[in-house]
């Protein structure tokens, strides 16, 4: 799921210098494609492109960037200068605040088709809000997400040229970004992944029962592979990594020793409390929709 750009590290200083002389990684949430994508497909018919702000966590020295949300801006443009309704995105901020005060502003992006990261006083309006750290600007080409193999996400930080301190006179350098997403995500990107083979497009939630059969055949998949990992190590056909061979002792040494015999009564026994714990479920969702419906006939 990671999606990582061809990202230009500038590691020049140590950490007491300028904060676009540091090395720079960033990380978008799913969330906030998502929100991209629905605003950039929402938009007035008459705008190309959707701009927002970013928000999220920094690090204290500002190298690591974690981009949680997201929320479009109002905007016009007019002989190729876009102002901001500045009225619109404070009120949006503030009520963002109300809800996640740890989160502040990262920067802005841009999403479009064939969309590339301009020096203009966008850029600087978002460096007011993210004062003493350069904003980052991350650029989401919806053409290449449809066309291609990637995501087509690219993160940009700012860097001033010369001596100058005019919004314009800046450089954007590549940054590394990656997609990062939490466990409970990920069964949701599962989800929308498997209409990708469907003619409609669409998916349905998996019951409990059918988790627990992708599961164990993950699992299963997951330990033949490492079994013909190992067995090739083994005869010699394929180089060992020493880094592997760590993981899969440390993965190997925290399972229990359980004879087969105790394995299957553990199992057979959290198989049954599960499905009691499904038939109490179903059972109390008929009774609910029963009393509904008697509810309807009975006259008030």
């Amino acid at each position: 799921m990671a999606s990582t750009s061809n990202a230009l590290y500038v590691s020049v200083g140590n950490i007491g210098t300028a904060p676009h002389q540091r090395p720079f990684t960033s990380t978008v949430s799913p969330v906030v494609l998502f929100s991209v994508l629905d605003q950039y497909l929402r938009r007035d018919s008459q705008q190309t492109n959707a701009i927002g702000a970013l928000l999220g966590v920094r690090s204290d020295d500002g190298t690591e960037v974690e981009i949680r949300n997201s929320f479009g801006v109002i905007y016009t443009k007019e002989s190729s200068v876009i102002t901001i309704d500045k009225d619109h995105y404070n009120n949006m901020y503030e009520l963002h605040q109300r809800v996640n005060p740890e989160e502040v502003i990262l920067g802005w992006y841009t999403a479009g088709t064939q969309v590339s990261p301009t020096a203009s006083p966008v850029h600087a309006e978002f460096a007011q809000d993210t004062a003493p750290f350069h904003p980052i600007h991350v650029t989401f080409d919806t053409e290449a997400l449809l066309k291609s193999n990637g995501l087509g996400v690219q993160a940009y930080t700012s860097a001033p040229v010369g001596f100058s301190s005019r919004p314009g006179d800046s450089i954007y350098l590549p940054v590394q970004c990656d997609i990062k997403y939490l466990d409970a995500e990920r069964s949701g990107l599962d989800v929308l992944a498997s209409a990708k083979s469907t003619e409609n497009r669409s998916a349905s939630l998996l019951s409990d029962m059918d988790h627990l059969e992708v599961a164990v055949v993950k699992l299963q998949e997951m330990l033949e592979r490492i079994s013909r990992y190992v067995d090739s190590v083994v005869e010699g056909k394929e180089v060992p990594n020493n880094a592997i061979g760590r993981y899969i002792m440390d993965t190997v040494s925290v399972v229990p020793k359980v004879d087969t015999v105790t394995f299957e009564k553990m199992f057979n026994s959290h198989l049954q409390d599960l499905l009691m714990v499904v038939y109490l479920a179903n059972m109390t969702r008929t009774q609910l929709s029963i009393t509904e419906k008697l509810n309807l006939l009975v006259p008030n």
